[in-house]
């Protein structure tokens, strides 16, 4: 049972080209809600039941958002203000809140309206994630389906659902920003900052990295061109 998840919530914001007083990105409001308060309704939606939040870039104030939460998950924050330790480090960091199970990490910028809103995307990740022969299970979106981003995708999906880095420009699907981990995964990752990239190869080379494809459309919103385009598709539906 995965019931403990993470937001990734201490970037810079550099591309979003914040002025001083902009919140930061996480609470970015789109279509009227911020995106950190659109990915904790998802987590409430499905039962998560504890939430770990990483804070650096004006981390006061994403304390602040959430200081009269009433919601039905427990809220922790692990702090980066000393040092940014990039995904993956922030994720070990944070490794002793979210416990010995497998858990769910979501990027602090990304959205989707899905197609079906009677069936979860984050539940049928969770119903096809298999321990046994998962060490990570990415959410993937069609870069036909999707704003915000310009890249060629990031994997290919094999008939089993295992995945590949792309290598060349075709055919892949963009990693989506969810994914489910299992914490076995850091114990040969290094002190201090470090990507995520570094734990998806490591589960790729022992055949332990698979894709869930995500059946809606996906925005990124880490730019304000990226912005717009959510604001736009998400007033049309």
């Amino acid at each position: 049972m995965i019931k403990n998840a993470m937001i990734l919530a201490a970037g810079k914001g550099t591309r979003m080209q914040a002025q001083a007083d902009d919140p930061p990105k996480p609470l970015t409001a789109i279509a009227g809600q911020s995106l950190l308060m659109r990915m904790l309704a998802r987590f409430e939606k499905i039962g998560m039941e504890k939430i770990i939040i990483n804070l650096h870039h004006k981390a006061e104030r994403i304390e602040a958002a959430l200081a009269a939460y009433g919601g039905p998950c427990e809220i922790m924050f692990s702090d980066e203000r000393d040092a940014l330790l990039e995904t993956g480090g922030g994720v070990k960091k944070a490794l002793p809140l979210l416990g010995n199970a497998p858990f769910l990490v979501a990027n602090g910028d990304v959205l989707w309206h899905e197609a079906d809103h009677a069936n979860h995307a984050l539940t049928q990740m969770i119903k096809s994630y298999d321990a046994n022969d998962m060490d990570a299970l990415l959410l993937l979106a069609d870069t036909a389906r999707a704003s915000g981003y310009d890249g060629h995708g990031d994997y290919i999906v094999q008939g089993d659902k295992r995945l590949t880095r792309r290598q060349d420009e075709t055919g892949a699907h963009v990693f989506a920003g969810v994914q489910i981990l299992t914490p076995a995964l850091f114990d040969g990752m290094p002190d201090g900052a470090f990507s995520l990239n570094a734990v998806y190869d490591a589960a790729q080379a022992q055949n332990r990295l698979f894709g869930h494809m995500l059946d809606g459309y996906w925005m990124h919103v880490g730019t304000p061109e990226g912005r717009m385009a959510a604001e736009n598709y998400l007033a049309q539906h």
